[in-house]
């Protein structure tokens, strides 16, 4: 039956015809989604002005009976029976003066379920509120017979405008009303003042509506994780949308459209099925209806709905991200504007600042944007350069730049260069902010492109009650609380990307350690790590459980227990790794997942596995024997007796893509050869810091000259890269070293200088800086472990408090992973022995308690 078909059966047989309309239409399996709900709008608008036109005729009807007993006539001699039928009874939609049957809220946007709520509104200009009372029990009553439910006003529009000014929610249903009967005119300036008054009311009613969502969504959690979501008040839901559809209406800002009407839409199409599988006005999607609901919308199981579910409220959430964040950045222009123009003498608007963060990346108004002179058609690491940038700044990417990069971004060559591995090492290690970054990239289809093997992860719901995320959640979470411990371990960075894989496995089937292996082992190489690395991540993603689960399930007093797992470790490194990973996954997990019980537990097997592995702990390797071009600097410098420096750039090859392309920079390395003396680190660190040179790996070590030349030179093997621009000219770097060693340069004084010209960005709180002493790791020196967040002058600082500590730096070897610096410096006490126990502990106390200052 057509939908006509079914109107007049409305209109005819009053309720009982529209009930019966109603389940046919319902009941159709060939309608659903958009045009079902547009379909059973149209039915109840039909039915509802039946019951307004049957509900006006019986009120007229008893208005002339007073009338008539009265003994009065209308103004212009007629009387109101005349006036009727001169109207005409089937007027119902723009006739029938002073009163209007109006839809609003959801109803209004003609987003009926089958179990949805009616909201109206009727609406009089308050001319005979006796007549309207009756007219309202004639429209409410078979409502109510029909079991229907109603959420219903009587208003005029003075009061429904008074009422919106009180009440944000009732305001936010009227931006949607909709006539259905009566007076449209009525309807119309009612519509018209309620739009002027949102948008004369928009910068304090939106700061309203965003505390309702937050409080919303600390009640009702995230759509995009949740197991049971409620589909309509849940972060992501439909109320969120109805909120961006608002701040729309104000004209201060506008949401991302890209994905969100089809977003709105199944979310709506979930509800509808939903409504028809329960029979009842739910919105939470229980565990034991999904599947049938999954069935209704003929999806091939729960999970998939779920993950259907996830992604378009991932949709919504990012939308409502960006579109609060424009709301903000609009209100504040607004209020500092008059005091600009008070300040400009009424000159014209002045450019916004941009402050560099990375090559090709600045800030400008609060957000990461790309720099006017980057070309990401060119740059291939610039999505990742970016997205580190913004999540060690603890500020959002810009969506225009994300958009631009995703639009003609380059892919990376396979292995990826050096920076953009460390790039993906920082993002990760970046803390809480990694999250909406990540996110950002991820909604623009940067994150699959990067790693394909992130799709079959994306929005994978967990059925564990234990798991509180999705998949690929729960992976970035890890990420974050590994960022916490990276102190603990020596490679950082291969717990951040180990954090990252080790559930990559959860798209395929069986076990997802034995096939997160092997996506690991792939990806990994993909990367660039080298064939040691990529062994290391994939030990650590195979056995991931391995350490919980043997350290809860088995008995640690066997011998076997314990030989098993060091066996399966293989490494004490890879332990140290390991046993950070297990905590970070249980931590990333949930609450339920972690506890001091296990991780006591957790810590006595690790002590365990160490002494096994112990055993065969490898002899110190001996230093390599120096170059030819090393021992020349060397000779050089003891002949000058001043520092001489040599750069070298280091380039990736052409990619077989692009063999006729320009070879990518890796960095320079810098080699520094300077006579013995104190104070060399320091200074020579402090330089590059004042060049703004970023070091990414460093050795230092005293090199004694060939025989028949007495002394000893230092000599120093830098690799280094400019932060953005340009690097510096070799002989400006050796003036300013000479003028650092002979004390005429105050490299402190500079670099606080240049430290206090720039604002203080609120980005991560890195965790505390750690300084121990590494037992037995060196027979001729003590070695001073330090794990600390990179920083400019970062070296410089450490270099100074050893040389105030009175000891000397024998060799160093420094390494930045990520944001993260995990420095070796070998000492020895001025004989040129280790420290005595107590004295090397005192040493690591105050090198810790100056870096936390």
């Amino acid at each position: 039956m057509t939908s006509t078909g079914m109107r007049t059966e409305a209109e005819d047989s009053g309720p009982s015809g529209y009930a019966a309309a109603r389940l046919r239409l319902l009941q159709e399996g060939a309608r659903s989604g958009p045009p079902r709900r547009a379909a059973l709008a149209e039915l109840t608008d039909e039915w509802l002005t039946g019951l307004f036109g049957a509900g006006t005729q019986d009120g007229k009807d008893s208005k002339r009976s007073r009338d008539r007993t009265d003994g009065t006539e209308g103004r212009d001699g007629t009387d109101d029976a005349a006036r009727l039928a001169q109207k005409g009874a089937g007027g119902r939609r723009e006739g029938l003066r002073g009163v209007s049957l109006v839809a609003v809220g959801g109803y209004g946007r003609g987003e009926l379920s089958p179990r949805s709520d009616l909201d109206l509104l009727l609406l009089h200009d308050g001319s005979d509120s006796g007549a309207v009372a009756a007219l309202a029990d004639r429209i409410w009553y078979p409502v109510w017979d029909l079991g229907l439910a109603l959420d219903h006003s009587v208003r005029t529009p003075g009061e429904a405008r008074k009422t919106a000014g009180d009440d944000l929610k009732v305001q936010l249903g009227l931006l949607d009303a909709r006539h259905i009967a009566g007076d449209l005119g009525l309807t119309a300036s009612l519509r018209t003042a309620v739009l002027a008054d949102w948008r004369n009311q928009a910068p304090k009613r939106l700061l309203e509506l965003q505390e309702l969502c937050v409080e919303r969504a600390e009640r009702q959690g995230e759509l995009q994780y949740l197991l049971e979501p409620d589909l309509k008040e849940a972060r992501g839901g439909l109320r969120d949308a109805t909120a961006l559809r608002a701040v729309a209406a104000s004209w201060l800002a506008d949401a991302p459209r890209e994905g969100l009407a089809d977003a709105r839409r199944h979310l709506l199409d979930v509800r509808d099925a939903l409504h028809l599988a329960t029979g009842r006005a739910t919105d939470r999607l229980a565990l034991q209806e999904q599947d049938q609901v999954a069935a209704e919308l003929g999806l091939l199981d729960a999970d998939t709905l779920l993950r259907q579910v996830y992604e378009a409220a991932r949709v919504v959430s990012y939308a409502s991200d960006v579109t609060w964040r424009e709301v903000g950045r609009v209100l504040k222009s607004r209020a500092v504007r008059p005091r600009l123009r008070a300040m400009l003498g009424g000159g014209a608007k002045p450019a916004a600042e941009r402050s560099p963060l990375a090559e090709g990346v600045v800030e400008m108004d609060g957000e990461v944007v790309l720099a006017r002179a980057a070309r990401p058609e060119r740059d291939p690491v610039l999505p990742l350069r970016a997205a580190a940038a913004a999540a060690q700044s603890g500020i959002p990417l810009s969506l225009h730049a994300v958009r631009r990069m995703a639009a003609v971004a380059r892919p990376l060559p396979t292995p990826w260069p050096a920076e953009a591995r460390e790039q993906l090492v920082t993002l990760l290690g970046s803390g809480r902010p990694t999250v909406e970054v990540w996110e950002a990239l991820e909604a623009e289809g940067l994150i699959t492109r990067l790693l394909p093997d992130w799709e079959r992860v994306r929005c994978r719901p967990q059925r564990n009650a234990v798991h509180i995320w999705t998949v690929d959640r729960h992976l970035i979470e890890t990420a974050v609380r590994a960022s916490e411990l990276a102190r603990r371990v020596g490679r950082p960075d291969l717990l951040l990307v180990a954090s990252l894989l080790h559930d990559i496995g959860k798209g395929w089937p069986g076990d997802h350690s034995v096939a997160g292996e092997i996506i690991a082992r792939d990806v990994a190489t993909r990367i660039g790590f080298d064939r040691a690395d990529v062994a290391v991540l994939a030990t650590l993603v195979r056995h991931h459980l391995l350490l919980v689960d043997t350290a809860t399930r088995r008995d640690l007093e066997d011998p076997a227990t314990v030989r098993s797992v060091a066996e399966a470790v293989g490494s004490q490194g890879t332990l140290e790794l390991l046993h950070a990973l297990t905590e970070a996954d249980a931590l990333a997990t949930g609450p339920a997942a972690w506890s001091s019980w296990r991780g006591s537990l957790v810590t006595d097997l690790v002590k365990r596995v160490a002494a096994v592995l112990a055993g065969d702990a490898p002899e110190e390797p001996e230093a390599a024997a120096p170059t030819a071009e090393q021992e020349r600097l060397a000779i050089e410098a003891f002949r000058t007796g001043g520092p001489v420096l040599a750069l070298r750039a280091q380039t990736e090859p052409p990619t077989e893509e692009e063999p006729s392309g320009d070879p990518e920079p890796l960095g320079v390395e810098l080699l520094i050869a300077v006579p013995d003396q104190p104070g060399v680190l320091p200074a020579v660190a402090g330089v590059l810091a004042m060049h703004r040179l970023t070091v990414r790996t460093a050795e230092l070590r005293a090199l004694d000259l060939p025989d028949g030349v007495r002394g000893s030179v230092l000599l120093l093997n830098w690799r280094v890269a400019a932060e953005y621009g340009s690097l510096p000219q070799a002989a400006r770097l050796r003036a300013d070293l000479v003028r650092a060693l002979d004390g005429s340069l105050d490299i402190a004084a500079r670099l606080a200088e240049r430290d206090a010209a720039y604002p203080r960005r609120r980005g991560t709180i890195a965790p505390p800086p750690r300084v121990t002493v590494a037992p037995a790791a060196s027979r001729h020196a003590t070695v001073i472990e330090v794990r600390a967040h990179d920083a400019p002058g970062l070296l410089h600082r450490i270099g100074r408090a050893l040389e105030d500590a009175s000891v000397r730096v024998r060799s160093m070897h420094v390494s930045t992973l990520g944001a993260n610096a995990v420095d070796a410096f070998y000492v020895t006490g001025p004989e040129g022995t280790p420290l005595p126990g107590e004295e090397a502990a005192s040493v690591a106390r105050g090198l810790e308690e100056m870096l936390r200052g």
